[in-house]
This record gives structure tokens, C-alpha cells and sequence, in this order.
């Protein structure tokens, strides 16, 4: 079985051009954007070339010549009450970014959240999606999800996009996905960037499966060359800690402000956990220029307009966001 497993990986990874470590199994799947004549989201045609789209939202070609990427991940948390409004605040806020936001990584995206992020006119207008029919996999209850903006990211800069299946006693996944941009030292070709989704499996049941995930996250980093691996890593055993630098990655937030606390969890006081630095964003091959958290605001769970008292509000996410920017490096 597991000389099948390889040889599969070794087809897959030629047939779709995404080189993949061994015993990673991957189920490909296509970008989707959206199409204003038919009304609908469609898988993209990797063919073709991409229209940029007419709303630039301001990307400036200093930044595309300085070759920086922003990146926000979110847990966007799929079980408290208005999981469409709230998801609606959280893109309003993530649009409305300077410098404009390039990757978009969603966790906990939930069936009626879902169906928000596709009728949103920004996210119809600007962004591919890595999943756009709303359908959640059998037995869950939420979805990572990956968006790109076509703005910076059109044909031929598209990549493979996948879901690399890694032992998780809650059928969790990474999505992975490949970007060609330009190197660092000018090269006229352009280079693999790899950004890989995770929503680490929660709680500290032994024994535990987050090393294993983490270490194929890495594994896939490698077999790219470079790239980033970011989202909802649960570190909540002590030895979750340090699964990033033991698989020879660089942890951003501990590059950066290795002072600073960094939760994105449990700040608030409302949980009965002490709080925690539960999201995180890893990198291989890159620079990693700037790092922030993105506190959520809240909504009113009534439509009585005014000012809303505390029990009338709600977090749009259990989770605060993250907000990181990076760049290629030589020797790349």
C-alpha cells in the first residue's frame, strides 16, 4: 500500500505540475472566479489568460515591483449565532486594508457563512476562490477556505490548488495551493510560491496529531522550494510550541516581535482558558517584512438599530485575525 501511495503521488505530481513529498496525498480541485454573464462561479480555465480585473483596489506597482505579498488569516469561528453578518464584517474589514491584501486564508467557514463570501459583489469582482459551491464535506460542519486576488494573481500566475490529506482524527486537511511570481534576483522565469491552509486538529487529546501535520505542511513547503503555511495551528499542549522551528520553519510572529504576546485568542478574558497564540504564520524561503493582529469588532444580534448594549453584542469571531507581509529572497 504504501509503495501505491507513492506512485500515485509521483503521477499527480507530474500530471498537475505541483511537486508533492512522498506520502502526501493529494485531491486536486480548480480555482473558481466569478462569471457575470452566466451569474454563476465557474472552475477557471488555466488555459486562458485572466482579465485583471477593472477594480485594482489601489495596488500599487511599487509594491508588485518590490515583490511584497500581504496575507490576513482568520478563524472566522463556525458556531456562534450569525455566522453570515459576521463573516460580512470580517471581509468589509479585510477589503478596506492598507496595503491592499493579496491571500486571503479562511478556517471554520460555515455553510451559511459560505453562501455570504459567494454573493459578496468584492469577492464576485476581485478574488478567485479555492472552493465556490457552498458545499460543506460530509460530516463537517465548516471548511477551510483560500481566496487570491485577481488582481495580483492572474494567468499564468495560478497555480495547482489541493487538499493534501495528513492523519487527523477530524478529517482536517491542509489546501494547498501554488502561485508563480517573480524572483527576488530579476530572472526573467518565474518562481513557486506554495500557501498551504491549516486548521491543526483541536484539543489536547494524546496521542497527539499536530506533529504530523505540521511535518507534511513542511514537507510540502520544501518540495515547493518556498512558501507559507498559516492558519488555526490549536497549540494547545506545551509541546505544540515549538512544532514550528523543529520543522525548520520560520515562526513570523517570534521573528519579528518575539517580545510580544501575539494572542489571538482568549485576549478578550471571556474564555475559560488562559489566552493563547493560537494562530500562526510559518514561512520557507521568504522574508518576512511585517506581522499584526487583527482585533475582531463586534455586531448586534438584534435589528432594533441604536446603541447596543453587551449582552446584544457579539465577537465576529472567537478568534482575532492575522495580518503578515513577506517577500522573496535570494538565492530564489
Amino acid at each position: 500500500m504504501a509503495f501505491l501511495s507513492r506512485f500515485r503521488t509521483q503521477i499527480l505530481s507530474w500530471w498537475q505540475d505541483a511537486p508533492l513529498p512522498a506520502g502526501a496525498p493529494a485531491v486536486f480541485q480548480s480555482w473558481h472566479e466569478f462569471d457575470e454573464r452566466s451569474s454563476r462561479w465557474r472552475a477557471v480555465d488555466m488555459g486562458r489568460e485572466i482579465a485583471a480585473s477593472s477594480d485594482d483596489r489601489g495596488t500599487s506597482s511599487q509594491d508588485a515591483t518590490e515583490g511584497s505579498y500581504n496575507l490576513v488569516t482568520w478563524n472566522v469561528d463556525y458556531s456562534s449565532p450569525l455566522p453570515g453578518q459576521r463573516l460580512s464584517a470580517i471581509l468589509s474589514r479585510i477589503l478596506a486594508l492598507s496595503p491592499t491584501v493579496d491571500i486571503v486564508f479562511f478556517q471554520e467557514v460555515s455553510g451559511e457563512a459560505f453562501l455570504v463570501l459567494l454573493d459578496e459583489p468584492e469577492i464576485r469582482r476581485s478574488w478567485f476562490l479555492s472552493d465556490a459551491d457552498g458545499v460543506l464535506p460530509a460530516g463537517q460542519s465548516f471548511k477551510t477556505v483560500t481566496l487570491l486576488s485577481k488582481t495580483r494573481f492572474q494567468s499564468p500566475k495560478l497555480g495547482p490548488v489541493s487538499r493534501v490529506k495528513y492523519p487527523s482524527r477530524f478529517d482536517r486537511d491542509a489546501l494547498c495551493c501554488d502561485i508563480f511570481v517573480p524572483h527576488a534576483a530579476g530572472r526573467p522565469d518565474l518562481a513557486r510560491l506554495r500557501l498551504i491552509n491549516v486548521h491543526l486538529d483541536s484539543l489536547p487529546i494524546q496521542p497527539c496529531l499536530r506533529p504530523q501535520q505540521i511535518s507534511i505542511a513542511a514537507a510540502l513547503l520544501r518540495s515547493a522550494g518556498r512558501g507559507v503555511v498559516a492558519g488555526d495551528f490549536n497549540p494547545v499542549l506545551p509541546a505544540d510550541d515549538s512544532l514550528v522551528q523543529e520543522n525548520g520553519l520560520v515562526d513570523a510572529w517570534v521573528e519579528l516581535r518575539p517580545s510580544d504576546p501575539g494572542f489571538t485568542w482568549g485576549a478578550d478574558g471571556k474564555e475559560p482558558f488562559p489566552p493563547k497564540r493560537m494562530d500562526k504564520i510559518a514561512s520557507l524561503g521568504l522574508r518576512v517584512q511585517h506581522i499584526e493582529v487583527l482585533m475582531p469588532g463586534c455586531i448586534s444580534k438584534s435589528d432594533s438599530g441604536g446603541q447596543a448594549n453587551d449582552d446584544d453584542r457579539i465577537a465576529w469571531s472567537d478568534h482575532a485575525g492575522l495580518r503578515c507581509s513577506f517577500k522573496m529572497v535570494r538565492p530564489y
